[in-house]
C-alpha cells in the first residue's frame, strides 16, 4: 500500500467504534489491566483500553502508525509504543492480548514462533480477543494483488484456527463470511473472530 493509502485507512480508523468482542474480552479482566495491542494501527484499541485502565503495549511495523500513535497518545502516561514486527515484538507478561485484523499479515513461516510468544506472555486466566482471515476472502484469492497491498497473507481454515487454541478455553468464536462492495467492487469478507481465555494450569 502507498503512503496516501495507509493514512487514508487510518484517518477512517481514528474513532471507529470499539468492537463488542474487545468491551466483552476487556470486562473478563481482574485487577491486573495490562495489554498488548499487537497491529495498533491509528489506535482506536489504544484509546479504549488506556481509557479503561490498561497499561497498554502497542506496536506496528509501519512507521506512520508508531508516528500518529505517538503524537495521539504523547500525553498518555499508560500507553507505550514500539515500532516491531510480531516476530520482534518483545511481548511483556500480559492479561489480555488484541489482534484484530492483524494476524492477516505475519508472515506464514513466522506465524507459529509469534503465537507461541503470544501464548507464553498471557498470565493463566489471560484473554486473546482477535481475527483470522479464512479461506473465502477475497484476500485470501488468486486475484489478490499481493504487490498492491501486502505480500504476506496467512489464511486459516476453522480447524485450524480451532487448534492453536487446545490451552485456551474458547468463549467465543464467531465465523463472518459475507459479501460486499468497496467503490463498486465485489468483496467477499471471511473472518473467524475469537476470544479465549488462558487455563489456569
Amino acid at each position: 500500500m502507498t503512503t496516501k493509502e495507509i493514512l487514508q485507512y487510518y484517518s477512517e480508523t481514528t474513532n471507529r467504534s470499539t468492537r463488542e468482542d474487545l468491551m466483552y474480552a476487556s470486562n473478563l479482566i481482574g485487577n491486573v489491566k495490562v495489554a498488548v495491542d499487537c497491529g495498533c494501527g491509528a489506535g482506536s484499541d489504544i484509546a479504549y483500553l488506556s481509557e479503561n485502565g490498561f497499561r497498554v503495549h502497542a506496536f506496528d511495523i509501519n512507521e506512520e502508525s508508531v508516528r500518529l500513535c505517538s503524537e495521539r497518545f504523547s500525553k498518555v502516561k499508560n500507553v507505550f509504543l514500539s515500532h516491531e514486527s510480531f516476530s520482534s515484538f518483545e511481548y511483556p507478561k500480559s492479561t489480555l492480548i488484541v489482534a484484530d485484523a492483524s494476524l492477516f499479515f505475519c508472515p506464514p513461516e513466522e506465524f507459529y514462533g509469534v503465537w507461541r510468544s503470544i501464548s507464553e506472555s498471557l498470565n493463566p486466566e489471560g484473554v486473546f480477543c482477535g481475527s483470522f482471515l479464512g479461506q473465502n476472502d477475497t484476500m485470501a484469492g488468486p486475484n489478490y494483488d499481493r504487490k498492491a497491498f501486502w505480500e504476506h497473507v496467512l489464511v486459516f481454515t476453522e480447524a485450524a484456527v480451532r487448534a492453536l487454541f487446545s490451552e485456551f478455553e474458547i468463549l467465543k468464536f464467531v465465523e463472518h463470511n459475507v459479501s460486499g462492495e468497496i467503490q463498486g467492487i465485489p468483496q467477499q469478507w471471511h473472518i473467524y473472530s475469537v476470544v479465549a481465555k488462558k487455563y489456569n494450569k
